[in-house]
């Protein structure tokens, strides 16, 4: 229920539990929890707090419940918030909150419009954070894990911008190392009129036709000598042009572009070496120079710099995470592929060596990850996994394309129409599923116009709204005064009961870093939605019901866009 009701109940119980306690010269109390029974018909809360405390106070269970009622009864405001209070089983205490109370959320919801469930800045704990998503290498266009983290990571910033916390959005470039040395190579193979396949094309160099187009574009850009350093330099930037049109047709934005060769040329990587090796967090051993991770709880120390005088991977993440750190980041949560496991315990405790050397106080567990599986894409009933222009997976591109029906004979404006339905089925199709699981994106499903394809149905619960809204002809400002005690069947009920849980269901999804959460609710409010349409028509002749049934729908519509907008999908009003 409304977390304005459930905290006020709270309250009651925690003061009637204490009335108790002091006649029983007892001090310490634990504080009353609710819980949402399994079954609807056992009421809207329930509180086992007397089965937690008959022991220690040695009453039967169900004495304890009846004595705690009888004093909760005796609360200021009870008759006004709570319309039945039984005992049931053992010893729960099942409630149910007055048909006011319940109502309510429909005025705050109209009230509070596109902030509804919204928290400010002086209710949390963090101010600030930053999330760091997608960062790809710049070496070829954005695959479907890339689009897996983009909407995770969007819809994690929106979510944490919901509860007060000011967010920043951060894409790290890897534009240092070997694969951006691979990238070079490609392209200069193709500029020698090589292709795949050929005797002489390089082992390790990228097969896709993308390669061909920056090779071309290469071609006409004059200012460009025909080097390895300008190729690479050319290529990088080519592509981190096409990311960006990727993110952009993805509707995703960035706050930052961190590259990777900044913390080379301005020597933090070098820095960060010597103050590991100044507190001796460090030893050299077969030419190698390792990283104490064990100390740390790593169940192996790991290699910092190789024999050949280069560093690994992590280490340069080491440095980047001491400048989120100085850059006052407290709290930073990271998006990335399950295979980036293996850095976590490295990066920390490299992180921890830092921090003694600088006299930090980084928490042990900073920064936080959310590590994404694998996205498998079927289409025509087949698993797809090649892209002629990527040229061995599939790209975000061709996912949107594909689930928004894309075609090149369409004109401008059915194209964008076509984008925004594909944007929206793989937005929402990719945070439907916790992180940490496998998914399956089925493109036919993501094109049906039925109830079996999510997106769908949550959309069509808005556009089913708007329509009857429209009907209607009137203002929301008529609807201010509507007298909702009228709604009083099992489906407006219900439907009471999930738009109540909104705030909460934000406020949990952000603090669990699990937007997949929000996803769900949508699709239950869509669904709670429909069966009270089908059961409970709205333009009745009565005109009071018809007032207080629209204004139901009103904040229905609200909540629908709002939680929408925060897994960064559209709410149409046509379908």
């Amino acid at each position: 229920m409304l977390l304005i009701n459930k905290n006020h109940l709270i309250e009651m119980l925690r003061g009637a539990l204490l009335s108790l306690a002091q006649e029983r010269g007892l001090i310490d109390t634990p504080a009353p929890r609710l819980e949402r029974p399994k079954a609807v018909d056992h009421g809207d809360v329930a509180c086992n707090i007397a089965l937690q405390l008959s022991k220690a106070w040695k009453l039967n269970p169900r004495d304890l419940a009846q004595a705690l009622v009888e004093r909760l009864q005796l609360q200021p405001g009870f008759e006004q918030l709570i319309a039945s209070c039984e005992i049931a089983g053992p010893g729960f205490i099942n409630m149910r909150f007055s048909n006011s109370a319940k109502t309510a959320v429909v005025g705050e919801i109209l009230a509070s419009g596109a902030h509804f469930g919204e928290l400010s800045s002086s209710n949390t704990v963090v101010s600030s954070a930053m999330i760091e998503f997608v960062s790809a290498n710049p070496t070829g266009p954005l695959h479907v894990g890339h689009g897996r983290q983009a909407a995770l990571g969007d819809a994690l910033a929106n979510l944490l911008a919901t509860q007060g916390i000011k967010v920043h959005r951060e894409f790290y470039y890897n534009d240092a190392g070997v694969q951006i040395a691979n990238l070079a190579l490609s392209v200069q193979a193709r500029l020698q009129g090589l292709k795949p396949g050929d005797t002489k094309w390089p082992e390790q160099a990228y097969n896709g036709e993308y390669i061909a187009e920056i090779a071309a574009a290469f071609k006409v850009a004059p200012e460009f000598k025909n080097d390895i350093e300008a190729i690479r330099q050319f290529a990088v930037g080519y592509l981190r042009n096409e990311q960006d049109i990727d993110l952009k047709t993805f509707g995703v934005k960035f706050d930052c572009y961190y590259l990777e060769s900044s913390l080379y040329t301005d020597g933090s990587v070098a820095k960060i070496v010597e103050e590991l090796q100044a507190i001796g967090k460090t030893y050299e051993a077969e030419g190698a120079l390792w990283l104490k991770t064990t100390d740390d709880g790593d169940d192996k120390d790991r290699v910092m710099r190789k024999s050949d005088g280069s560093f690994t991977y992590f280490v340069p993440d080491v440095a980047y995470h001491t400048s989120k750190w100085s850059r006052g980041f407290q709290k930073v949560i990271n998006v990335q592929g399950s295979d980036h496991h293996g850095t976590i315990a490295r990066v920390r405790s490299g992180l921890q060596g830092v921090a003694q050397k600088r006299g930090w106080d980084i928490p042990k567990t900073y920064p936080d990850y959310v590590l994404h599986k694998m996205v498998t894409v079927m289409r025509h009933g087949e698993e797809v996994k090649i892209s002629k222009r990527a040229g061995s997976y599939v790209t975000v591109r061709d996912l949107v394309e594909w689930s928004g029906g894309f075609t090149s004979e369409m004109t401008p404006e059915e194209k964008e129409l076509a984008l925004q339905r594909g944007r929206d089925a793989v937005r929402f199709f990719l945070i439907s599923r916790k992180a940490d699981t496998e998914f399956v994106f089925d493109v036919d499903l993501a094109l049906q116009q039925n109830d079996e394809n999510p997106v769908f149905y949550v959309q069509y619960a808005h556009a089913r709204i708007s329509s009857i809204l429209q009907q209607w002809g009137g203002q929301m400002s008529e609807l201010a005064s509507t007298n909702l005690s009228l709604l009083q069947s099992k489906a407006s009920d219900r439907l009471l009961r999930r738009l109540a849980e909104y705030p909460e269901v934000l406020t949990d999804a952000a603090a669990e870093l699990a937007p997949h959460a929000l996803a769900f609710y949508l699709r239950d409010l869509a669904g709670d939605f429909h069966a009270f349409y089908n059961s409970d028509r709205v333009l009745v002749d009565d005109q009071d019901l018809k007032m207080a049934r629209l204004a139901l729908l009103m904040a229905t519509r609200q909540v629908l866009q709002n939680g929408l907008k925060v897994l960064g999908v559209s709410s149409p009003a046509k379908m």
